[in-house]
C-alpha cells in the first residue's frame, strides 16, 4: 500500500459535527495505572493507536492479563509491585516517549536487567531526565553515562523516597517520579514547573495519598504509596487531535465545526488561548466534569483575519504538542508572531521547532529561527500554487498532519510521505478529513 498522500485542491466549506479519538495521554496513563491496581479495570474509547498498542504489549510481557475488543479494554491488575520480571526481557516502546519514560518508573524493582528500546525517532530523545531521578530512587542504568535508547534498567530491592525538582515543565518527567514513588516507602517530594496534571488528577481519583500546593510557576507535590483499587474509565476526546480540525476550520472559508466530548483540562488548552488571542472565537459548550477532568464540545468557525502574537512562554507547556499547527495560523496572520523558550519542542518525536520553520519556509513564509525561539512573518494573502514534497521528518505524526492541513487551506500540490506515522496517535485522522470533505 502506498505510504504517501497527494493533495492538490483546497477543502470546500463545510458545517459538520465530529468526534475525535480518545485522549492519548489518558489512554496510556489508564493502562499503566490499571496494571498496578488490584482487580479488573475497564476502559471505553481507549485510543486504538500504535502507542497504546505498544503499552498493552509491554504490560503483557510484564505478566499483566489484558483483554481488548472494539468496545472496551479490560486489564486485570496485579497490584503495586506485581509485575513478573524475568531475564533477557526486552521492552519496545515504539514511537512513544510517554510510554518509554513512564514504564521505566515501574521497572525500578526488577532484579534483572531489562532492555528498553524504541524506534529511530525515540532513540534520539533525551533520557537523562529519566535516568537521574530513577537513579536517586535506587535503579541503575547501563551503559553508564549513556542518555538515549537502547538502555538497560536494573532495579533494586531497596527503593527509597526522593526529593526532586522538575525544571523543564515536562509532565512526563513529573509523572515518572510520581509513579516511581508508588514503589517506594515513605514520602516523595516534587517541586515541578507547571505542566499537564493528568497524573495528579488520576492519583486523587484513585485515593492515592497525594498533597499538592500550587504557586504561580511551580507545584509542590508529595506522594506516598498505597494500594490502588481497580477502576473504569471512559476516555474523552483528545484536544491535541482536535487542534488540527480547529485550525482547519479557522483557515477554511465559510466553515463551522463542532467537536464533541473533548478533554479541555486547563493544563492542555494553551492552543485555544493562543488562537483566541490571535482573533479566533473558539467556544466550549455542554461542559461537564468526569473523573476530575473537564469535558466539553468545542465550537469553531472560520476566521477571516488573524492578529500576530508575542506568545507568553507561560503558555508553552499547555500547548507544547500544538505549536506546529499554531505556526500555520501565524503564517496567515498580519505581522510578526514571536514564540520563545521552545527548546522542549525539539525534544519531541522530531526536532519540531526546526522542521516547522523549514516547512513554513517552503511555503514562502519567512522565519527567524534561533535555538529555542522563532519569529514568523505572516502573510494574510498566503495562497500557494507550487508543488511540494514533504519527507525526511522522522515520521512525526504531527508534522504529517500539519502538512495535510496546510495543503487543504493554502492550496498547491502536495505529496506528503510516511502516511502511517499517524498510526502512533490518530489512525482515524484521514477518515475524519473525508467526513469534512463529503
Amino acid at each position: 500500500m502506498k505510504n504517501s498522500i497527494v493533495i492538490n485542491s483546497k477543502i470546500n466549506s463545510y458545517n459538520k459535527a465530529i468526534s475525535v479519538s480518545g485522549d492519548k495521554s489518558l489512554s496510556i496513563r489508564w493502562a499503566l495505572m490499571a496494571s498496578i491496581a488490584i482487580g479488573k479495570s475497564k476502559a471505553f474509547n481507549l485510543l486504538d493507536s500504535d502507542d497504546v498498542k505498544s503499552t498493552l504489549k509491554i504490560l503483557r510481557q510484564l505478566g499483566v492479563n489484558i483483554y481488548a475488543n472494539k468496545n472496551y479494554c479490560e486489564i486485570n491488575g496485579n497490584g503495586i509491585g506485581g509485575f513478573k520480571f524475568r531475564k533477557n526481557l526486552e521492552l519496545n516502546a515504539g514511537n512513544s516517549g510517554t510510554l518509554a519514560r513512564l514504564i521505566a518508573a515501574l521497572l525500578i524493582k526488577s532484579p534483572y536487567k531489562i532492555k528498553l528500546i524504541g524506534d529511530k525517532s525515540l532513540k534520539r530523545r533525551d533520557f537523562k531526565r529519566v535516568i537521574e531521578p530513577l537513579n536517586k530512587f535506587g535503579a541503575t542504568f547501563y551503559p553508564k553515562n549513556k542518555y538515549s535508547l537502547p538502555l538497560y534498567i536494573k532495579g533494586s530491592e531497596y527503593i527509597r523516597p526522593i526529593n526532586y525538582e522538575e525544571e523543564k515543565g515536562s509532565a512526563q518527567c513529573k509523572s515518572l517520579v510520581m509513579l516511581a514513588s508508588l514503589l517506594s516507602p515513605g514520602i516523595t517530594k516534587i517541586k515541578a514547573k507547571k505542566s499537564r496534571n493528568h497524573t495528579e488528577i488520576l492519583f486523587k481519583k484513585l485515593n492515592i495519598p497525594i498533597k499538592i500546593k500550587s504557586s504561580k510557576n511551580f507545584d509542590l507535590i508529595e506522594v506516598a504509596s498505597s494500594n490502588i483499587d481497580c477502576f473504569n474509565y471512559k476516555i474523552p476526546g483528545d484536544i491535541s487531535s482536535s487542534a488540527f480540525f480547529i485550525v482547519l476550520t479557522l483557515l477554511a472559508k465559510n466553515s463551522k465545526l463542532i467537536i464533541k466530548n473533548v478533554n479541555i483540562n486547563p493544563t492542555r488548552i494553551g492552543v485555544i488561548k493562543i488562537l483566541n488571542k490571535m482573533g479566533a472565537k473558539i467556544k466550549f459548550k455542554n461542559l461537564k466534569n468526569y473523573m476530575g477532568e473537564k469535558i466539553a464540545d468545542i465550537h469553531v468557525k472560520s476566521c477571516n483575519k488573524f492578529k500576530s502574537i508575542d506568545c507568553s512562554p507561560f503558555l508553552n507547556s499547555s500547548a507544547i504538542d500544538e505549536f506546529l499547527i499554531i505556526f500555520l495560523v501565524s503564517a496567515k496572520a498580519n505581522g510578526t508572531s514571536t514564540f520563545r523558550k521552545l527548546d522542549e519542542l525539539n525534544q519531541k518525536e522530531s526536532p519540531r521547532l526546526n522542521i516547522g520553520s523549514k516547512i513554513l519556509n517552503l511555503m514562502g513564509i519567512k522565519t527567524i529561527l534561533k535555538k529555542d525561539s522563532i519569529k514568523i512573518i505572516g502573510n494574510p494573502n498566503l495562497n500557494l500554487d507550487k508543488s511540494f514534497e514533504i519527507k525526511n521528518f522522522y515520521k512525526d505524526h504531527r508534522v504529517f498532519m500539519m502538512c495535510v492541513i496546510a495543503a487543504l487551506v493554502f492550496g498547491g500540490k502536495w505529496k506528503i510521505n510516511d502516511k502511517d506515522s499517524i498510526n502512533s496517535s490518530f489512525p482515524d485522522f484521514l477518515n475524519k478529513i473525508k467526513i469534512l470533505k463529503q
